[in-house]
């Protein structure tokens, strides 16, 4: 169980945090069990008897854990948020009163509240700012170059100093380590989180992916693992959001469970159409089906066009807003091993259309 206390005079906390939260308690057991839930968010407690006499512990903690047994230690402590008073008696009906007494925002009882406070644990450890830009592409039909559209947005952002994961969300694709030249990195694949329930931590996210050209990638590795549960899709596409900075994923064309978890996640689609009448009909289909998940689909027509066609005209029978028309390059049409991925020459095209890409996305989301 976790309740939230109102205040009418709070107080932001103070600047220059430590990382972890402060623990404080002399109940050996409920210690215990507060160094566990804090070790499984990724977090480093500080642990007092009472209110630290020296420094700016209580004050400058991003989190302060209040066992029931140390109230009356903490009663003349300065206030502040983010206090969390933590017992495990649900019957205890004084446990409110003892809360108010230490200006506590949340009563925590265990062990009920325990995913609560793991997550709020790892919140503060993490820090939680502006989750990242998260951009998907998906391709209106086969070999329409969504996959190589999707790389290269990934490496001009991240050639832009922006925290940037790439995602493979498309098993059957072939591999975006492999468009980006790094099957063989060290790292973890898709396979390796399929397990994954609840919160999975950013940091250790990060970490744990092969990292090419300045950015992070998520793909499959060559085995026979072709789907991963809803679930693990959400939490590992949460904890990349986390981070900050820009996530973009390359999506199938299929709409499966997994899928859908990333499309709600999405702050903006792009769906890659060539422009030929055919690609267009079968975009027509795919732009159905996401925009029951994707309220901002946008279209990226490439040429060449069939004659009658252009990008506004395809935008047009889409009916969907043209981010633009995606340049023409070798890389783009025929991507292949041994060369520079695609979008790494700045002053190419396709850095181009990615670079005033990026920058119309970040105004319309209000800066970085």
């Amino acid at each position: 169980m976790a309740g939230a206390i109102t205040h009418d005079n709070d107080q932001p906390a103070a600047e220059g945090r430590q990382s972890g939260p402060l623990i404080v308690t002399e109940d050996a057991g409920l210690l215990d069990d507060l160094l566990r839930l804090c070790a499984a968010a990724g977090a480093t407690p500080e642990v007092h008897h009472g209110v630290p006499e020296r420094g700016g512990g209580w004050e400058a903690a991003p989190l302060v854990l209040v066992g029931d047994d140390a109230v009356r230690r903490v009663r003349g402590a300065a206030r502040r948020r983010g206090v969390v008073l933590v017992g495990r008696d649900q019957d205890d009906s004084g446990v409110w009163r003892r809360a108010v007494e230490i200006g506590a925002d949340h009563v925590l009882m265990l062990p009920d509240g325990e995913q609560w406070l793991v997550d709020r644990i790892a919140d503060v450890a993490e820090g939680v700012g502006r989750p990242a830009l998260t951009v998907g592409v998906i391709g209106g039909r086969g070999g329409a170059g969504a996959s190589t559209l999707a790389c290269a947005l990934a490496v001009t952002s991240a050639r832009e100093g922006v925290r940037t994961l790439l995602v493979d969300a498309d098993p059957l694709g072939g591999g975006l380590d492999v468009l980006l030249g790094g099957e063989t990195a060290d790292g973890l694949r898709w396979p390796a989180f399929a397990a994954s329930r609840g919160r999975v931590g950013g940091g250790a996210l990060e970490e744990s992916l092969p990292k090419l050209h300045s950015l992070r990638v998520l793909s499959w590795d060559r085995g026979d693992c072709v789907a991963i549960p809803p679930q693990a899709v959400r939490a590992v596409l949460a904890a990349a959001r986390r981070r900050g900075g820009a996530v973009v994923v390359d999506l199938p064309r299929r709409i499966d469970d997994g899928v859908a978890e990333v499309l709600a996640q999405l702050d903006v689609g792009l769906l890659v159409v060539p422009g030929e009448l055919r690609a267009v009909a079968a975009a027509g289909r795919v732009a159905s089906a996401v925009g029951m998940v994707l309220r901002d689909l946008r279209v990226a027509v490439r040429g060449p066009y069939t004659p009658g066609l252009d990008d506004r005209e395809v935008a047009r029978l889409l009916d969907l807003p043209l981010a633009g028309e995606v340049p023409v390059e070798s890389a783009l049409a025929r991507p292949h091993e041994g060369k520079a991925p695609p979008g790494a020459a700045p002053r190419g095209p396709l850095a181009r259309f990615c670079t005033v890409f990026w920058e119309r996305a970040l105004a319309e989301a209000g800066g970085v």
